[in-house]
């Protein structure tokens, strides 16, 4: 009886002793469990220490075929359309901001498993580039720019839909509407 209440006792003070892990931390430790085990099941299995940036980029490919993002080729008629579509059989991929998020926590994993920063595979330039090849290439499907986006304040936003409600209690319709095309401003 003793035994099963000291290990329970040990259990419980292990517990206590680590906080669980948050979302991220548990997010990280299984991308790093995950590609760990492509790398190993790779034709020729490869090691971490001889992994570069072609093998990241490798596993995002390999990656895409659980994607839930329909990427839309040049020839499919919603390619650049905003709107979605009711069928088509484009392909479906990972999201660009799921492969960026990836990255950087499969290279925080490399960081805190030892690696040296400056042969860190997930911060390689091929890696880098393919990210914003992706990015571009499905905005472009989608229509989208892919220009960051601006952060607007909010302070200054509600100033202008206080002014523009008020302009229009005032003026009615006429005058200045803020319309490029009426030369008004």
């Amino acid at each position: 009886m003793q035994s099963a209440s000291s290990g329970a006792s040990d259990d419980t003070e292990e517990g206590s002793s680590t906080a669980p892990l948050s979302r991220y931390e548990s997010q990280k430790r299984r991308d790093w469990t995950t590609f760990l085990q492509y790398l190993k099941n790779h034709k020729p299995p490869l090691s971490l220490i001889r992994c570069s940036g072609a093998n990241v980029i490798e596993f995002m490919k390999y990656l895409d075929q659980f994607g839930k993002t329909r990427v839309h080729v040049s020839s499919c008629p919603y390619f650049g359309c905003l709107s979605r579509p009711a069928t088509c059989s484009c392909p479906l991929k990972q999201a660009w901001g799921s492969l960026d998020a990836l990255v950087g926590r499969l290279r925080a994993a490399y960081d805190e498993d030892g690696g040296r920063p400056d042969l860190n595979p997930f911060g390689s330039k091929a890696v880098r580039t393919y990210l914003k090849e992706v990015r571009d290439g499905q905005a472009k499907a989608r229509g989208m720019p892919c220009g960051k986006k601006r952060k607007r304040s909010t302070g200054k936003a509600a100033a202008t839909v206080v002014a523009d409600s008020s302009a229009e209690v005032q003026g009615g319709s006429g005058g200045s509407s803020g319309d490029p095309s009426t030369g008004s401003a």
